[in-house]
């Protein structure tokens, strides 16, 4: 008997005679817009992490060791985001989606306008920390949910000869999360006094990214909801496998894919995080002024993403990370140096530090997520995406905060050389294993 033919088969059926069954510029538009809330909030926090938490929750310490302890508060996103995944595949594969993106969401708009209204260390003593703590925790929690698979399907859905191209797309939602969040930031700071903006002006920022999670949730609704995607969903088999079983069979890739874009995710704090605790604590460059030179260092970075995909079309997207990778082993061995040279030196290693993440950041996810099987991509992505952030980004503020303290500024670049190395040799391994499968196979 046959079988009527919904909206969405009928798609995938002229897709399968030379017709686009789905719209790449359309699922691009929903992962700009996913990707810059989720990395808005996440620069709220930092920025708020540098500026307000040492002095609001670690009054009783010197500002450096507040800030250290900050960071420590502040890696425990990173920490708790793996659990999150795991917790919010259960979700998906239970419930779906829908109830997966809502609950994640929910939960990380409701600790985010929880941190607008922390009281302080003078308010409730120890207890300030031990709220910070746990709003922290619950953001990693829900940044581990909000993995919605549209970065693979735009990946899987992208012509051959632009996968470089749209591989970047989901990138740029960092540089422009950086850019309204410094912005912000640099507002109330430069218009308020000290005392209004330590009291209540560093509150609104978070207050805007629970309105900004709010639109992004039911725009990434709108997409991940209809029949269409629903069944390109089921079609490209971009479902929860489940954690234990995408570990058994993927657990090596997911460790290289991890480990191939750490040298972009150490630049990531060192061009962001660190050189603005470097400045506020060792310089007396005003944050505002610095937080304006992260702005246009940022639209610099924006540009060099957008380079990213027309160069990995070209050379190939191993090729553009490797190359980028040991640029950025070169820019750790002297750029350091500049944030003690003042308002231009600061202004050039922002510059040249953001268009190398551009280069790398812009290519770096999923560089060995096509080596997943098509039934475990979509949980193994996700993982492997959380262990990048742990091992290569968590820790970065704190160890290079402190080896800049304890060694000189120029023994932070040691953090970036590390994460280089790692590259690499990732890429190098994933290379080795590319080949041998072919040769298996042959």
């Amino acid at each position: 008997m046959a079988t009527a033919q919904t909206p969405a088969m009928a798609d995938l059926h002229s897709g399968e005679h030379g017709h686009d069954q789905a719209s790449p510029g359309e699922i691009a538009i929903g992962v700009i817009i996913g990707r810059t809330s989720e990395f808005f909030d996440f620069f709220v926090y930092a920025i708020a992490s540098v500026i307000v938490f040492p002095r609001l929750v670690f009054p009783f310490t010197s500002e450096l060791t507040g800030t250290l302890y900050s960071f420590m508060i502040f890696a425990l996103a990173f920490v708790a985001r793996p659990i999150g995944t795991v917790i919010f595949m259960t979700v998906d594969r239970e419930y779906g989606k829908t109830a997966k993106l809502v609950s994640a969401l929910f939960l990380l708009g409701t600790a985010t306008v929880a941190l607008a209204f922390l009281p302080g260390y003078h308010d409730i003593g120890s207890a300030a920390i031990w709220l910070l703590a746990l709003a922290r925790i619950a953001q990693g929690l829900a940044w581990g949910g909000a993995w919605d698979g549209m970065a693979s399907l735009l990946a899987l859905n992208a012509p051959p000869s632009k996968r470089g191209w749209y591989a970047m797309v989901p990138q740029l939602g960092a540089p422009l999360g950086l850019i309204v969040a410094s912005a912000l930031f640099a507002y109330f700071a430069g218009n308020l006094s000290a005392d209004d903006f330590f009291d209540w002006g560093w509150r609104y920022p978070f207050f805007v990214a629970f309105a900004i999670n709010v639109v992004a949730l039911f725009a990434r609704l709108r997409m991940v909801t209809t029949e269409e995607y629903a069944s390109l969903f089921e079609t490209r088999e971009l479902q929860p496998a489940r954690i234990s079983e995408t570990v058994a069979r993927e657990g090596q890739n997911i460790m290289l894919g991890a480990f191939a874009p750490l040298a972009s995710f150490a630049l990531f704090h060192m061009v962001t995080v660190f050189p603005l605790s470097w400045v506020f604590l060792f310089t007396r460059e005003s944050p505002v002024r610095f937080l304006i030179i992260e702005i246009v260092a940022a639209v610099f970075g924006v540009a060099a993403i957008v380079a990213s995909g027309i160069i990995a079309d070209r050379v190939g997207r191993k090729s553009l990370l490797m190359g980028s990778a040991i640029a950025i082993a070169i820019y750790s061995g002297f750029a350091p140096q500049l944030l003690d040279a003042g308002a231009f030196g600061e202004t050039i290693y922002m510059v040249i530090g953001f268009i190398l993440l551009g280069l790398s950041f812009g290519q770096s996810s999923g560089a060995i997520a096509s080596n997943f099987r098509q039934a475990y991509r979509y949980t193994a992505s996700a993982l492997t995406s959380d262990m990048a952030w742990l091992f290569g980004a968590g820790f970065a503020p704190l160890v290079a905060l402190l080896l800049a303290t304890n060694l000189g500024v120029i023994a932070s670049g040691a953090y970036l050389l590390s994460g280089a190395f790692w590259t690499l040799l990732a890429l190098w391994l994933s290379g080795q294993r590319e080949a041998g499968d072919m040769d298996a196979g042959g």
